[in-house]
C-alpha cells in the first residue's frame, strides 16, 4: 500500500499561500465548513482547608498553578480508577468462565 505524500512538506509557505489565494473564490476547491464547539468548563467549590492543602502540594511539586496541579492529580486518579476497573472486570470475566467450565 502506497503512502500518500505530504504535499505541504514539498511546498514552501509562499507556494501554499499562492495556491490558497488562487483558489479562494472557487467553492469547489474547499470542503464544507467544520463546526467546532468549545468545551464547557466546570467549576468546583473547595473548602478553604482543602484549597490550602492543594495549594501547599502544588507548590511542593513546583506546579505552575494550583489549577494545573489539580487537573493533573484528577487525571492521574481517573486513569488509576479506569485501570483498576478494567482489571476487576477481567478478573470477574475470568472467574465466570472458570465457574461455567467447572459445572
Amino acid at each position: 500500500m502506497k503512502k500518500k505524500k505530504d504535499v505541504t512538506a514539498l511546498l514552501s509557505e509562499k507556494e501554499i499561500d499562492d495556491i490558497v489565494e488562487a483558489q479562494a473564490d472557487d467553492p469547489s476547491a474547499w470542503e464544507g465548513p467544520i463546526r467546532v464547539r468549545m468545551k464547557k468548563s466546570s467549576t468546583m467549590r473547595l473548602s478553604a482547608e482543602l484549597a490550602a492543602r492543594a495549594a501547599f502540594f502544588a507548590r511542593l511539586h513546583h506546579a505552575s498553578s494550583v489549577e494545573d496541579w489539580l487537573k493533573r492529580i484528577i487525571k492521574e486518579r481517573i486513569d488509576f480508577e479506569e485501570a483498576a476497573f478494567a482489571g476487576l472486570k477481567r478478573e470477574l470475566t475470568s472467574k465466570r468462565k472458570h465457574s461455567v467450565v467447572s459445572h
